[in-house]
């Protein structure tokens, strides 16, 4: 787990299940919490979600996924049953998401349950938690449904797995195209001022000034 802090709002990262994914969870003092991409997979990654929530007397008010892949929404369910809270994701991710039972089994993983969204969102739709909002930028390439949550009053962007540090997303995945990709982060990230972090969907964080320096897919 790490932490980041940022005016009043503070970030918590897990790395959660196999494929080590970034769950996110921002939350500032409103106590009002944002869940980015659930990818906790069992009773011990369940339990150690839960008590930083309730350690830190949390509100989740939403779970937002990045995209629709496997790793990324394993613990929906457990989100939106254990703290009765709607589940956003992109419209285009419909058709990768409700074949996760495939994609599973593909991957040697257990079957999941996959709740459906409450949300269905759309390029430059906000999304709120206590004080704080995020704008969508859809971000395909990586996968249909792929967006990246920017936040420009905290200079932050919360990427899923469209970019990395030195690096950007594969694409050998269904729906998955690297001119699609890579256009996109140069029209939606590269454009974002350099202070910018990026959080990215697994490893390490980085920043838009970092990858448009050094990043050899972007140069």
């Amino acid at each position: 787990m790490r932490n980041y802090k940022q005016n009043t709002m503070k970030l918590k990262t897990f790395r959660f299940n196999p494929i080590q994914v970034n769950t996110y969870v921002l939350s500032d003092d409103t106590n009002q919490a944002l869940i980015i991409d659930p990818g906790n997979c069992n009773e011990e990654e369940n339990a150690e979600l839960l008590n930083y929530i309730e350690q830190e007397q949390l509100i989740p008010v939403a779970v937002v996924n990045t995209h629709p892949h496997i790793d990324h929404i394993m613990g929906n369910q457990f989100c939106v049953t254990q703290f009765h809270c709607p589940l956003f994701m992109h419209e285009n991710a419909l058709s990768i998401y409700n074949k996760a039972h495939i994609y599973a089994a593909a991957f040697g993983l257990d079957a999941i349950e996959c709740p459906v969204p409450n949300r269905l969102l759309c390029e430059n739709d906000r999304i709120s938690y206590g004080n704080q909002t995020m704008k969508v930028l859809y971000t395909p390439g990586h996968a249909d449904g792929s967006i990246c949550l920017y936040d420009e009053a905290n200079r932050m962007v919360f990427v899923g797995d469209v970019l990395f540090a030195g690096s950007v997303g594969r694409t050998d995945l269904p729906t998955g195209s690297a001119t699609l990709l890579l256009q996109n982060i140069k029209d939606k990230l590269l454009v974002l001022p350099d202070e910018t972090n990026v959080f990215c969907g697994h490893e390490i964080s980085t920043s838009i000034g970092q990858e448009k320096s050094n990043n050899p897919y972007l140069l």
